[in-house]
């Protein structure tokens, strides 16, 4: 039994309103750790236990991390997650309830990383965020439950961080024979990095991350997702952090879900009836999800931003 579960496929009569097109959603929200990273954390933790690990180690105090400490409790390996001192305290709690050991260190996720790499001992297998082919040919188990059902949409939207997402959709894609339908990749404005790559055509890393979309914010997308821009048609949009926030808060008003603001810029572009929509009759949005976001804190930052 994989670690993921088939998540709902469903089509939204609020966005679909909202868009001009018939948006239907995968509603990876709904995955027990919170979002679509169980997909391909499952998948690789499976795989490292097969190879003989016997503790898992992560740097995320995000749901990469959450995805992880809940693999290792299911697989009954232990988990060593580091986290940085940002870590919000509902993160925190969120890890020790999965039963790992959360080890606190530097200001930054770089520093957190550089700690855990050096832990490892011959034994663990590290757990990276997005940078990982296990990770995407779990991911792709999105697309393979999307071709099985009676959809045939003609545009997918997404949320980019690492990339881990869009490679495993990507992948997906091609695995199932819908190789022609096009990704409309979507960052917040101070996460943009894959948007800076694309147009700077290499890897561009960004100083630093200044949107309050945490789950974007990776300095630099992995090499696999500037590759796929050159083999599928692969569309940026760059929306604001209020755009996104905004979106959080109708979404849990018209499908009673709460999602963090790097799933929230997914659904700005149909909310806000994006150009980036238009000519498209049946889109799916990847509903990613995210478990350490407060309906308080969504609210606290959208009100800065008024």
């Amino acid at each position: 039994m994989p670690l993921h579960i088939a998540t709902p496929l469903i089509e939204s009569r609020p966005l679909s309103s909202a868009a001009r097109c018939s948006a239907w959603l995968k509603l990876e929200a709904l995955q027990v750790p919170g979002s679509f990273k169980i997909r391909g954390v499952g998948a690789a933790c499976e795989e490292y236990r097969r190879r003989g690990a016997r503790r898992f180690v992560s740097s995320s105090g995000g749901n990469a991390g959450l995805a992880v400490a809940y693999a290792g409790r299911r697989l009954a390996v232990p988990v060593s997650v580091v986290v940085p001192e940002s870590t919000s305290e509902r993160a925190r709690e969120l890890l020790l309830l999965e039963g790992a050991e959360l080890i606190v260190h530097g200001e930054s996720w770089h520093e957190a990383n550089l700690l855990a790499l050096s832990m490892l001992g011959q034994a663990d297998a590290f757990l990276h965020p997005f940078d990982d082919a296990l990770l995407w040919q779990g991911h792709a188990s999105l697309i393979d439950e999307v071709a099985r059902s009676a959809l045939a949409p003609d545009a997918i939207v997404l949320s980019v961080g690492g990339g881990g997402l869009l490679c495993g959709v990507i992948e997906g894609l091609h695995r199932n024979g819908l190789g022609h339908v096009p990704v409309i990749a979507v960052e917040t404005t101070g996460a943009a990095s894959f948007n800076r790559s694309l147009h700077a055509g290499r890897l561009v890393e960004l100083e630093k991350i200044s949107s309050i979309a945490t789950s974007l914010g990776a300095k630099r997308v992995c090499e696999k997702a500037l590759q796929w821009s050159r083999q599928h048609a692969i569309r940026s949009e760059v929306v604001s952090d209020r755009a996104a926030l905004v979106a959080c808060e109708r979404f849990l008003a018209d499908h009673r879900l709460l999602v963090e603001p790097a799933c929230g810029a997914t659904l700005a572009l149909a909310y806000d009836r994006s150009p980036a929509l238009a000519g498209f009759t049946r889109v799916l949005f990847i509903v990613c999800g995210g478990a350490t976001a407060t309906i308080d804190q969504i609210r606290a930052w959208t009100a800065e931003r008024a």
